[in-house]
Parts: C-alpha cells; structure tokens; sequence
C-alpha cells in the first residue's frame, strides 16, 4: 500500500509539480500561522489573530476574471468576465505551474459542501502560507490524513505569477481563470482571499444545478424549532450579521445548496466584513474575529498591535475570515431543512424602498432577476468611495457561471413546492439617498426580521406600495411608521415620489434582457412605471 507521501507525490505529479523541493500537506492552523510569521506575510494582533495585506488587490477583480469555454450552450459570462479558449489556457497553465515548480507549497484537500450527498472534494494549492490558512478557514476541514485522488477540482494559487496581458490575452498580468472540464482553477498575481473563495463558489454554481441543486449567495439560520431563514444579498447588505443571532444557530454566512435534502452550506467558515463593525450589535462576529486563529485581512494595527477596524486607510473591504466553531451557536452539521423565509437584502442607496415587504412568488422571481442592491464601496478595486446603485442578477452575478434564468427556474419550482415566503428586506437609507438621509438602524432590521420569523405579521393587515407595489405591513412592533413607510421619512414629498420613480424606470430597463425568457406575470409583477 502507497504511503500518503507517495499519494501526495502522484497526484501532483499529475499536475506537472514534480520538480518542488518543499511541499506542506494539510498543516493545522498553528503550524500555517507559525510558517506566515517566520516568513513575513503577517503580523499578530494583540488579541491573537493573523493580520495580512493583500494590496494592491484589496477587493476582487471582476476584470481579470475568464471562464474556458467548453460549447455548453448554457454557459453565461457574468459582468466583467470573459472568454478563453482551451489553448490560452493550457499556455497559461503551463507558465503557472513552472512558476509554481519553484516555489514553496502548501497543499490542502478540503470539501465543499456540508451534505455528503453533494460535497465536492476539492484540493488548493498556495505558495502563501496564510492563503492556506484562508482555505483551511473557509471550506470543511477534512477528517482524514489521506490526500483526495482526483479531486472534483483543483485551485492553482501563485501570488509571484503574472501573465504577460499581450502574450497571454488578457487584460492584466492579474487573472482568475475557471476551466470546467479540465476541473481546474488558476490564480495569479492577486493576494486577495475572496479570489479563492469566491472561484469555489462559481465552480459550485456550475456543477449543481446540473443535479438539480439550486446554489445561492446567501446567509442561513435556524430555529429551535428547526425553521431556516435565508438571508440574499451582496457583501456589505447584511449577510453576515443578519444571520449571526444569538437566538438561532448559524447554518453558513454566505454560500448554500437547496437541494430535495434541504438547505446545506457549502463552507466551514465565514468571510466578515469588518470595517467599522461594532461589538454591541455584532457581538458573535467581534468574537470570532478577535481569537488566534482567525484571518484578517487589510486591517491597520497601532504600535500596540491593536487593530483599527474603524480605519479604511488600506480599504472599505477589511475582511475576517474564522471557522464555524469559532461562533457559539454555530449548526455543527452545516445543514437545515427547507427555509421557511427567505430575505432579499437590499442597501438602496436612494432611501425609496420600503424596509420590510412580503412579496408573491412572481415578484420574488422579479427581484431575484433584478438583485437590486448598492454596490458598497471596496468590494471591488476601482469602485471608489461612494456606493453605487446596481443590478447584480440573483444577488450574485459576478458569480454565476450558468445563464440567469437557470436559476430563477429552480428557485421558482423550490418556493412553490415547499411554500416559501419571500421578503424584500431593505438594509439602506431612509429619510433621504446616500449623503442626505441615515443608514436604517441595524436593531430596527433585527426587530423586522424577529416580527416575521416569530409569526408576528402573520395575521397584520398590509398596504400595497403604490410604485413598487409589494406589500407592506401595517406595523411592526418597535418600527416607527416613518421608518416603516420610506416615504413618510422624507421632508419633500413630490422629491420622494420623484426619487422612486427614478427607480422604478432603472428596475423596468435593467428587466428588458428577461422579459423574453420568463412569463408575463413575473413581468408585470415589478414596479409600476409613471
């Protein structure tokens, strides 16, 4: 029988790394740390946890994104990404893996996804120790010492490789690119965590609706009761800290499956958002971040290695990323039955939308079509420092692989078989857009999402918007009505009306692109244009 060493050898044989002098297999988190400080790549805290820089690449970069088309007549390239053939990339994989046949390597075999009917055996390999720390973090530790053979796929991470844009056909030395028949992801250059994070969850986004598993970009929770709790939304809407409640056990922050089992994270960890987090709202998180073992990314540190999570000086997008275990109520298992709510969040940055509203299952296949949000800045190099109003297609487009209405098929054939109710669940301003009005208070949208989760609003009477013409509860204990009904918030009616109807027309022109592959109903069933 081979050794684990001689497996090891096999496999990376296989990818052409037969020449590296130093490999490290599945090191626990102690030993990475330990290796990352030896070598330079970061500092501690004074509380213990491992702090990197990853600039310049301090956010994803959309632009140096590229899928190998394989002739799937499915296969959609999101805003940002491109084309490659199958010979660009095996050019490029031949150049990545001479690089990384010089260099030190870390080598870890994970899984991802908690359901062992649909878990994905996956192997990264970093020439940067702490980007394996961010893997052992993020994805589910594997119980066996034995390497995976033939991996479901592979993600190749050089920090010191660039592609050379005029050779290699890109449009930066940068890259993230996904081949899915060759099972493989390469990354070059960018330091940034949320690259391999982030490759993982379009690959998944790839292969389960294939099986019939629906991937989705958002947080889960559960009830003593056993209910589940979706919460949609891009970074920075409240993902993280929505689901993060003391009072019901974190399923994932940020990535599931829905599959005829119920709700599965694909992760073993969470990616927080940490700039300006506060302790008193967000007490499992400030925890979890503030603990060896725990990955922080971009946060300045005084002279007494105390980090400023109030500073953007490096960038908005400060980032933490912690195992599970590392929040108290966490679900050990990563799995959930079927969600009895599901949340939209949105950060409008125009201050119109309602807060809190029950939407039917056309207009949940409308804004889950439309993944209106705001943009927040950071997430994204070359964003800027104000947020910006977007449509992000099923809360995730830079990350689906697969064409949109793919997904809003499934979505709709899961929430009509299972009686899902769908909320739009607004997380941005009232009162007035960005620079006039105030971020909507973080207790008052716990307050929304308890009344609904307990069965408060049940039997409470609602309005109907007269523009976005979703339902609105009538009250919500602990809601002011001028919170409650945006409009009521402003000091300027007519400038409100204005303002919402603005919105409006963006939502019916972003909606065009679908209006020919979806049924009139889900058409009709968004704003109303003046």
């Amino acid at each position: 029988m081979e050794s684990m060493h001689e497996v090891l050898r096999s496999e990376l044989e296989k990818l052409g790394l037969s020449e590296v002098k130093e490999v490290h297999y599945n090191l626990d988190r102690a030993d990475l740390i330990t290796k990352a400080i030896q070598d330079g790549e970061g500092k501690f805290t004074d509380s213990g946890a491992l702090v990197v820089n990853t600039s310049p690449y301090t956010g994803r970069s959309p632009n140096d994104k590229y899928l190998i088309d394989n002739g799937d007549p499915d296969l959609w390239y999101a805003s940002g990404t491109e084309s490659l053939s199958r010979e660009q990339f095996s050019n490029l994989q031949t150049k990545l893996i001479k690089k990384m046949n010089t260099q030190r390597l870390y080598v870890r075999d994970v899984f991802v996804g908690a359901d062992p009917e649909h878990t994905a055996r996956v192997r990264v390999i970093t020439d940067l120790a702490w980007q394996n720390l961010a893997a052992s973090n993020m994805f589910i530790e594997s119980k066996s010492r034995e390497p995976h053979i033939d991996p479901d796929f592979t993600i190749l991470v050089s920090s010191q490789f660039s592609a050379d844009p005029q050779t290699d056909g890109l449009r930066s030395s940068a890259m993230v690119v996904l081949n899915f028949d060759a099972k493989k992801i390469l990354v070059g250059k960018t330091l940034y965590g949320g690259e391999i994070k982030k490759s993982v969850f379009t690959f998944m986004n790839y292969l389960l609706p294939k099986k019939g598993i629906l991937p989705l970009h958002c947080s889960a929770n559960k009830g003593q009761d056993g209910s589940v709790a979706l919460f949609f939304g891009l970074s920075g809407t409240g993902k993280t800290t929505l689901s993060s409640d003391p009072e019901r056990a974190l399923i994932g922050d940020d990535e599931h499956g829905w599959s005829d089992n119920g709700m599965f994270n694909f992760e073993g960890g969470c990616y927080a958002k940490t700039i300006r987090i506060n302790p008193k709202y967000e007490p499992l998180v400030w925890s979890a971040i503030n603990r060896f073992g725990c990955l922080i990314e971009n946060v300045p540190l005084d002279e007494h290695h105390h980090p400023d999570f109030d500073s953007s000086s490096i960038t908005e997008n400060t980032r933490a990323s912690y195992p599970l275990e590392f929040i108290a109520n966490y679900e050990p298992s990563g799995m959930g039955g079927h969600p009895n709510h599901i949340f939209f969040l949105t950060a409008d940055a125009f201050g119109v939308m309602p807060p809190l509203a029950k939407l039917n299952n056309a207009q949940a296949m409308y804004y889950f079509l439309s993944g209106y949000t705001s943009k927040l800045a950071g997430t994204e190099r070359g964003l800027g420092d104000k947020p910006k109003a977007t449509f992000s297609t099923c809360f995730g487009d830079p990350f689906l692989p697969l064409k949109p209405t793919v997904y809003a098929k499934l979505l709709s054939e899961k929430l009509t078989e299972h009686g899902t109710q769908v909320w739009l669940l607004n997380t941005g301003w009232s009162g007035g857009g960005f620079g006039v009005g105030k971020r909507i208070a973080l207790p008052l949208t716990r307050a929304m999402i308890s009344a609904v989760l307990s069965g408060a609003l049940d039997r409470v009477e609602t309005h109907t918007h007269p523009i976005f013409r979703v339902e609105i509860p009538n009250e919500v204990s602990g809601v002011p009505q001028e919170v409650l009904n945006p409009e009521l918030s402003w000091s300027d009616q007519i400038a409100y009306q204005e303002e919402a109807a603005q919105l409006a027309r963006k939502f019916a022109e972003n909606f065009k692109k679908y209006v020919d592959s979806v049924s009139q109903e889900v058409v009709e069933a968004g704003p109303r244009i003046q």
